[in-house]
């Protein structure tokens, strides 16, 4: 499992102007995020690099790490003044970072806060297949069944992920 500080590891963008692109250039520079303590830091770093114009309007022509970019944390022309608070609050959350972008492949793009709730309230771990994700609710006593009733764990399965959501082997509630 990819863990998200190791996306912050190996997170980086590209960062040219327009300026130059327009006029025909492509200078810029990989910038590594785990490099800059923070937002300010990096901004800081940016206009250094860019130090020949007078007001650089940054473009981002290649970036790492998708889940910024699924997040709306990272674009072509914009990176988010948020972007380390909420690298942090997911290192600290104990989730993976598989876990955030499988909520989100289930979803669909939301504001992070949401996400993040939506993980910590009705994630429920990983499993290999809808039935063992099922025959884990039973065994946890989530449906209070008596351990003699014989269950068909397929027939069950399809009929309890219509209130489950499951990307990657990773499940939550609907």
């Amino acid at each position: 499992m990819t863990k998200l500080q190791n996306c912050l590891d190996t997170a980086s963008i590209y960062v040219g102007t327009y300026a130059k692109y327009n006029n025909g250039s492509l200078f810029g520079k990989w910038l590594d995020l785990a490099d800059y303590s923070d937002y300010d830091e990096l901004i800081t770093a940016m206009y250094e690099l860019h130090s020949d114009e007078q007001d650089p309007e940054f473009m981002f022509q290649d970036y790492e790490c998708p889940f910024l970019e699924k997040m709306g944390l990272l674009s072509e022309c914009y990176i988010s003044k948020d972007i380390y608070e909420i690298i942090e609050q997911i290192n600290d959350s104990g989730h993976d970072l598989e876990v955030y972008e499988a909520c989100v492949d289930c979803l669909g793009k939301m504001d992070f806060q949401s996400l993040y709730e939506y993980v910590n309230n009705f994630y429920y771990g990983e499993f290999n297949s809808d039935e063992d994700f099922v025959q884990w609710l039973y065994e946890d006593d989530t449906f209070n069944i008596p351990n003699w009733v014989v269950i068909d764990w397929s027939a069950t399965a399809r009929s309890i992920m219509f209130d489950y959501f499951e990307s990657n082997g990773h499940y939550f509630r609907s």
